[in-house]
């Protein structure tokens, strides 16, 4: 008969309200990631369709290509610390995010950095369904040509056509059984994805400058200046941050399964700027040749709108199925498998990683991500959103552990509330986290509230927003350290004078 409920935690002996076998501290047995996997782990994300309008997205509102690949950079460049900082707390411990949340949350406080981030990887998980949908949308009409021109019978404020629904759909199936499979089944995805995905897109970019030298694109400037230039600027590398914002904070849910030592996490820091920036000049250089080879009439940032034009079937098929690969690939590593640990510490009696992978797939749907990508700016803006959230989050964990914590964490009382050592108190949440996190979110607000909703006026308030990740991150940083060196925690002084007034008296008795 089957099972409704887990079974419970084994190898730390924890309370099962806060802990189950999925949650638990990975076994030595079952580590079994290397440093290449890790290498193709990382090649498999930065090669997806969201990373190629990277730049294309940024020209799209006003910048030129130079600056649009130095944002991609530089802002890869920052958060390629945040990543390693906290990926190595998991390498170290073998645990996942949502436990190591507790250490600076407290065991109940650390539910705002849980549901903060399992939102946004629901939504980007939604998001590039409709990615991996409109590539099985073309590689269905390299088939069947006559697919392409079935008669739509959705509305067009719907944002996707009913080609463009059956795509989602068909992708949905597929992807469906690796939502069942553990992560360590999935490193040979991330292999095969790394392989074949990257050779098809250097394919791509060969035949751009074959075809049409580039494109004129590369000719083009900045059409703004000024300060409109500056904040431009400045709101693009905060979407741009806003696409990996869930890795800065969730590194660990992977780095756990590390058979090797915490310091190949650094590798992160030279190796993410150049594959992603690499990845967005292709974008480049194949939206300005497919622009200028066919005409048409703006220019094709979809990658798939380019493909869609190629005369051979052959090649649109496999230039469809490599995007394809690529939002599966990246939607089981960067989404589905963060949203599940999510899920899994909110319910560890009846959710585990499988259950948790499922039940992201199901929730996607209600989630209408192609109505988000409707346009640059929306994308844009739904990126620079969420940004404001998890870059105060990344960095209360980055203090807590490497500067506050002096790099120590007791890994059993992160099991057991009543240990008290990350209590914080009787209501189990660390004050000065939230305090932090508060401070970081508000000073966005104003921003964030005129993003969602363009009629309500601002003012000057709303300039924050535009780079509301580093806004967050920095603020919250030096308002949760100095808080934290400030008012030191008090239930954890008390535990060490109880542990004192044992000793003592165990010398008497």
């Amino acid at each position: 008969m089957y099972r409704l409920r887990i079974p419970q935690s084994q190898s730390t002996q924890g309370n099962p309200r806060w802990t189950n076998r999925d949650l638990d501290p990975v076994p030595r047995d079952r580590r079994h990631w290397g440093p290449a996997s890790f290498v193709a782990y990382w090649i498999s994300d930065a090669f997806n369709a969201a990373t190629w309008q990277f730049a294309s997205s940024i020209m799209a509102v006003g910048l030129g290509w130079r600056e649009s690949l130095g944002i991609v950079a530089l802002s890869f460049f920052i958060i390629s610390f945040v990543i390693a900082a906290n990926g190595a707390v998991g390498a170290i411990y073998h645990i996942p995010f949502p436990v190591i949340a507790r250490a600076s949350w407290g065991f109940w406080g650390s539910y705002v950095a849980i549901v903060s981030r399992v939102i946004l990887a629901l939504f980007w998980f939604a998001i590039q369904n409709v990615n991996g949908g409109n590539a099985v949308r073309v590689m269905l009409g390299a088939i069947w040509p006559r697919f392409l021109t079935l008669h739509n019978d959705l509305p067009e404020d719907e944002g996707i056509t009913t080609t463009g629904m059956i795509g989602y759909l068909v992708f949905w199936l597929v992807q469906f059984p690796f939502l069942c499979m553990h992560p360590n089944q999935l490193r040979w995805l991330f292999v095969a994805k790394s392989v074949l995905v990257p050779i098809a897109w250097i394919a791509i970019l060969i035949w751009a400058f074959i075809a049409e030298g580039g494109g004129d694109l590369f000719a083009r400037t900045a059409t703004v200046s000024g300060s409109r230039y500056s904040w431009l600027f400045l709101s693009s590398m905060t979407s741009v941050l806003g696409n990996y914002a869930t890795l800065s904070v969730n590194q660990s849910d992977f780095s756990r399964y590390s058979r090797c030592t915490p310091k190949w996490q650094l590798l992160y820091i030279p190796m993410l700027p150049l594959v992603f920036t690499f990845i967005s000049f292709i974008g480049i250089a194949a939206s300005s040749a497919g622009y200028t080879r066919y005409n048409t009439p703006s220019i094709p940032w979809d990658p798939l709108d380019l493909i869609s034009h190629w005369s051979s079937r052959a090649c649109r098929f496999f230039g469809a199925f490599s995007f394809a690969l690529a939002s599966l690939g990246v939607n089981i590593s960067a989404n589905s498998i963060s949203a599940a640990n999510d899920l899994t510490a909110l319910v560890p009696g009846y959710i585990d990683l499988r259950r948790g992978q499922i039940l992201c797939g199901l929730v996607s749907w209600g989630l209408v991500p192609w109505k988000i990508l409707a346009s640059a700016t929306n994308f844009l803006n739904f990126m620079a959103a969420y940004a404001v959230f998890l870059g105060p989050i990344a960095a209360i964990m980055v203090w807590d552990f490497w500067l506050l914590k002096n790099r120590q964490y007791d890994v059993p009382a992160l099991y057991q509330p009543r240990d008290r050592k990350y209590s914080y108190g009787r209501w189990g949440v660390n004050w000065r986290a939230v305090v932090a996190f508060v401070v970081g979110v508000v000073l966005n607000l104003p921003g964030l509230m005129h993003s969602v909703n363009g009629g309500i006026d601002v003012g000057v308030g709303g300039r924050p927003y535009e780079f509301g990740w580093l806004l967050g991150f920095v603020a919250t940083s030096v308002v949760y350290v100095g808080v934290s060196l400030i008012w030191r925690d008090c239930s954890r002084e008390s535990e060490r004078e109880e542990v004192m007034d044992d000793r003592e008296g165990n010398k008497l008795a």
